[in-house]
């Protein structure tokens, strides 16, 4: 057994797509929340070479695994990194939005960070982390941040968005690059980002400012998520939204006995997950 990490799950506390830049990416703005629920990664040190391994079979163990890009993106930084070992052991849905893939390849930075005892920064970290994916920079601190630019550019804040925070996942996978793709013929110039303006100073007493603007597509598209976003604000939720672009719906309960209250509505048709903010 080598260095076990955890490797937790994120949601979206409102997000507006801003832009298509040239990469191709999105420019976006978000508030990502860290919550206590997710994977974990065991990694051992090995002289040369990368193996993974998962507890499920429809995780990839080849080089279109995003653990094996991070493996490669901070091998280019640091020639002391030499072999990697990792077994995965896989709780995150896939296709949920709630960042499973890029906290694994985060996890992995980490820790290879401590078996190899690198002399590097999380600022460097996140930046090698941007060369991976997305919204791997986030993972490397986690908490509670403002994301910009493509979600690299990030601000951490001062405490978490509390709350019992139960996932509803559907039977339902959305790909990013679907999501992006259709979106992208909606974007407009306008400051969207207006409404999150004055959040950071706030006490996150009401969530109501926020929006996700993926909803405006995935809802119509798969109407069962509108349902079940409806069924928790109905059933006490101070907050509803589906995080990223999907498929998880999640709601945000004042007290855990609401929250468990509501998923025992749910959990015989879903998938369901109770978790809390790592920094509450």
């Amino acid at each position: 057994m080598g260095l076990i990490c955890p490797s937790y799950s994120k949601v979206n506390i409102g997000l507006k797509v801003l832009s298509q830049r040239d990469d191709g990416y999105h420019n976006i703005y978000t508030i990502f929340q860290e919550l206590n629920f997710g994977d974990s990664i065991d990694i051992e040190k090995r002289d040369h070479g990368f193996k993974i391994i998962a507890n499920v079979d429809w995780v990839p163990t080849n080089k279109s695994n995003i653990c094996y890009k991070a493996y490669t993106e901070i091998k280019k930084e640091f020639s002391e990194v030499k072999g990697i070992h990792i077994k995965i052991d896989k709780k995150i849905p896939i296709g949920s939005g709630l960042g499973g893939g890029s906290a694994n390849a985060a996890a992995l930075l980490k820790g290879i960070k401590k078996i190899y005892k690198l002399e590097v920064t999380e600022r460097k970290l996140e930046e090698i982390g941007s060369e991976v994916g997305a919204d791997v920079p986030f993972f490397i601190r986690g908490k509670t941040q403002l994301g910009e630019g493509t979600g690299d550019k990030l601000t951490q804040l001062p405490k978490a968005i509390i709350g019992t925070y139960l996932l509803v996942i559907p039977k339902i996978s959305i790909r990013t690059e679907w999501a992006y793709s259709v979106i992208k013929n909606r974007l407009n110039n306008q400051n969207k980002n207006a409404k999150f303006s004055s959040f950071i100073n706030e006490d996150y007493s009401s969530l109501q400012i926020f929006e996700n603007d993926f909803e405006q597509i995935v809802i119509p598209a798969y109407p069962e998520i509108g349902a079940i976003k409806s069924k928790l604000l109905n059933l006490g939720a101070r907050f509803a939204s589906l995080s990223g672009s999907g498929s998880t719906v999640y709601g945000v309960y004042d007290d855990e006995a609401s929250a468990k209250e509501a998923e025992l509505l749910f959990h015989t048709s879903h998938q369901t997950i109770l978790a809390n903010p790592t920094n509450s």
